[in-house]
């Protein structure tokens, strides 16, 4: 039973971790090829129509992955987790079975206008089908990311006489009060990656001299974007969905931190080793009583740290959460000095020609994808012991005729697929940017 609950487990940890590398990217690309188009049409400027295009075609491909390695995770609920559909498929069939309209009636439809229909559209009728996949894109996370949000802070639902859990409302499912800082610190987190990704590719092509204008404003959008949203990432988003743990998931809250005794005017743990036999931060390096501060706005008040906790509910692997947070943490920072300097060399005009941060620009387009990858295991180990939280313990969800070989046999298979979608999906993506936006527009 325990082996086939770890090996479910992984099964699923990876291929999500997987898949949603493509989402973060389409998502917030989805946002800043309108903003292409918006200041193609405000300023009559062909390049900026075939910077959109070019980076619709990036945005395609992205799209088409994520699809192909989400379709597995919808089956994923009915083989390796069928007791949890059983139990909680009357809340979050409702948000998962909108999630796939949207993602695939809306966003792919205009997404196939946006690429193929611009002569017959004009350009307010390509802005509005670029505006249609953004916000296809957006409305597709957010019935995600409600789900999720569910599973975090339960509402809205009632037992039925099976003991399965029942919708009651679903603008109470909708309007949860864990959703709106989610949503937006994960939307936000979005536009992050593709802010760098875009930054990355610009910041190439000005170190190989070539397609330098389009270099320049891929740059520029890239820093703005990414400044706004790396600040947003850290407050008031970061912050409010701090708030949100801390007050309905204390005990995550104390595993995140490597908080293990309850303190008034407790410490800020920067850096350090939580040690599970000892029940201690080994080597820490501590800002005095800012957690106390930072989570009640008071130097003195009390924050509960794991002792004041059940063990048996206390997150299942406390030291790969506490590295999930501080990694996320840790990168949100470098992301907002990265790109406020690069912000200052921008406004000062010498941006493009300080080769040194054109590198780090280029070299930073994995990072977000990591610090993304991390924040979703911050959220998803911190409600361990729990797959809803408070109704339903994580090792009863799975299926208990699906012995520890099959997920076994089934993880190989995927680590294979998605092994060889990943590299189709890198030669595809390098030979467009290779190409560049002039082909783009040729091709068009």
């Amino acid at each position: 039973m325990q082996d086939a609950f770890l090996m479910d487990r992984l099964q699923f940890a990876f291929t999500v971790s997987f898949h949603y590398l493509f989402p973060q990217l389409t998502m917030g690309m989805g946002l800043l090829i309108v903003i292409l188009k918006w200041i193609a049409m405000r300023k009559n400027n062909e390049r900026y129509n075939t910077a959109a295009r070019f980076w619709a075609k990036i945005f395609a491909i992205n799209f088409a992955v994520g699809v192909v390695t989400g379709i597995p995770m919808e089956f994923q609920f009915g083989t390796n987790w069928a007791k949890f559909s059983t139990f909680a498929g009357g809340v979050i069939g409702q948000t998962l079975a909108m999630e796939g309209v949207f993602a695939f009636f809306l966003e792919s439809s205009f997404l196939g206008l946006f690429l193929f229909g611009e002569k017959k559209l004009g350009q307010r009728g390509h802005f509005v089908s670029a505006f249609l996949v953004f916000l296809g894109s957006w409305i597709s996370g957010f019935f995600i990311v409600a789900t999720d949000a569910w599973m975090q802070h339960p509402v809205a639902y009632a037992m039925d006489a099976a003991g399965n859990v029942q919708l009651q409302s679903f603008w109470g499912l909708i309007f949860n009060p864990w959703v709106g800082w989610q949503y937006v610190h994960t939307m936000a987190g979005a536009v992050v990656t593709a802010s760098f990704v875009m930054a990355s590719v610009g910041a190439y092509y000005l170190l190989a001299r070539r397609e330098e204008e389009y270099g320049k404003i891929f740059i520029r959008l890239g820093v703005v974007m990414g400044i706004v949203f790396s600040l947003f990432m850290a407050f008031p988003s970061g912050d409010a969905q701090g708030k949100n743990v801390a007050y309905n998931q204390p005990v995550t809250l104390a595993a995140m931190e490597g908080l293990f005794q309850t303190k008034e005017g407790a410490e800020l743990i920067l850096i350090g080793q939580p040690d599970m036999d000892k029940l201690r931060m080994d080597n820490p390096l501590h800002v005095p009583k800012l957690l106390s501060f930072l989570t009640y706005y008071h130097w003195e008040a009390e924050v509960k740290g794991l002792d004041a906790f059940q063990r048996s509910d206390w997150p299942d692997n406390i030291p790969l959460l506490y590295y999930s947070y501080h990694i996320m943490v840790g990168l949100g920072t470098i992301f907002i000095a990265i790109m406020v300097i690069s912000a200052l060399l921008l406004w000062k005009r010498k941006l493009y020609a300080a080769r040194w941060l054109l590198w780090i620009l280029l070299l930073s387009f994995p990072f977000p994808f990591i610090a993304n990858t991390a924040g979703w295991m911050t959220a998803e180990l911190g409600r361990q012991p729990w797959l809803v939280y408070g109704l339903m313990r994580t090792v009863d969800g799975i299926s208990p005729t699906v012995s520890a070989g099959n997920s076994l046999f089934t993880l190989l298979g995927f680590l294979g697929m998605y092994f060889v979608i990943g590299v189709l999906y890198l030669l595809l993506v390098i030979k467009e940017i290779n190409h560049g936006p002039e082909a783009a527009a040729v091709r068009r």
